[in-house]
C-alpha cells in the first residue's frame, strides 16, 4: 500500500493508528498461532514492552506470526459520542460478536466482553444506571427497529402470526458480568428465553433447545 500524495499526519486517510491515545489502547483479545496464546488480554503496550520493540513493529510482527488472523478490542470511542448515538431515534442495537462460551474450545478465547454482554450492558449502564434511554425505547433499538430495517417482517414485536422470540427479564436485576480482563461471563438476570416459541433460557437455566433457524431478508438469492 502506498500513501504518495496523502498527508503524513494522516489527515486524509483512515489512519486508526493515530486516532487512538496510544498502544495501550489496543488489546490482544484472540489469535489463532497457538505459540501466541499468552498475550491474549495483554495490550500492545505490553507486547512491545515483553519483545522490546517499538510498537508498530510489535503489531506488525504480531500480524505476521498469526498470519492476520488476530483480533483486537481498540479504545478509540468517545463515551459522549456513544450516548449521543444511542438516543437518535433511527440507531438501533447490535451486537457484531460471533456467538462463544466459556467452555471448549471457545473458552480458550479471550473476546470482546460484548460477545457476552451487549444488550444487559445497554440496559444495566444506559437504561437503569444513567438514563440516558428508556426501557421501552432501549427495548425497541434491540427488536422492532433492526427488523424493520433489515424487512423481516415476521419478527421484532409481540403480535400474532409473528416469530415468537421473546425475552423475560427483571430489569432492576439484569446485568453483563463481562470484563476486558474476564470476558468469558455469562450476564444475569435472564429468566426465560424463547425462540420461535421454545424456550433455551428458562428459570434462568439453559434448556438444550436448538429451536432457532436462518433468517433471510428480501434479498436472498439461493
Amino acid at each position: 500500500m502506498t500513501t504518495a500524495g496523502k498527508d503524513s499526519a494522516g489527515e486524509d486517510w483512515d489512519n486508526e493508528w493515530r486516532e487512538i491515545p496510544g498502544p495501550e489502547a489496543i488489546l490482544i483479545a484472540v489469535v489463532q498461532n497457538p505459540d501466541l496464546l499468552p498475550l491474549q488480554g495483554k495490550r500492545l503496550s505490553e507486547v512491545a514492552a515483553l519483545w522490546h520493540e517499538d510498537p508498530i513493529d510489535a503489531l506488525c510482527d504480531l500480524l505476521i506470526k498469526d498470519k492476520a488472523f488476530t483480533e483486537v478490542a481498540v479504545f478509540g470511542m468517545h463515551e459522549p459520542d456513544v450516548v449521543l448515538a444511542l438516543k437518535e431515534p433511527w440507531v438501533s442495537i447490535d451486537n457484531d460478536s460471533q456467538g462463544t462460551s466459556p467452555e471448549g474450545l471457545l473458552g480458550a478465547e479471550h473476546p470482546h466482553p460484548r460477545a457476552y454482554g451487549t444488550f444487559p450492558r445497554i440496559l444495566r449502564k444506559y437504561v437503569r444506571e444513567e438514563g440516558a434511554l428508556t426501557l421501552p425505547d432501549a427495548i425497541r433499538k434491540f427488536s422492532a427497529l433492526p427488523a424493520q430495517r433489515l424487512r423481516l417482517t415476521d419478527r421484532g414485536v409481540l403480535k400474532k402470526g409473528m416469530g415468537a422470540d421473546v425475552v423475560v427479564f427483571d430489569p432492576a436485576t439484569i446485568t453483563d458480568k463481562a470484563t476486558y480482563e474476564n470476558p468469558n461471563q455469562f450476564s444475569v438476570g435472564m429468566e426465560y428465553v424463547l425462540v420461535n416459541g421454545v424456550p433455551v433460557i428458562a428459570e434462568w437455566k439453559m434448556t438444550g433447545a436448538l429451536p432457532g433457524k436462518v433468517l433471510r431478508g428480501p434479498g436472498y438469492v439461493p
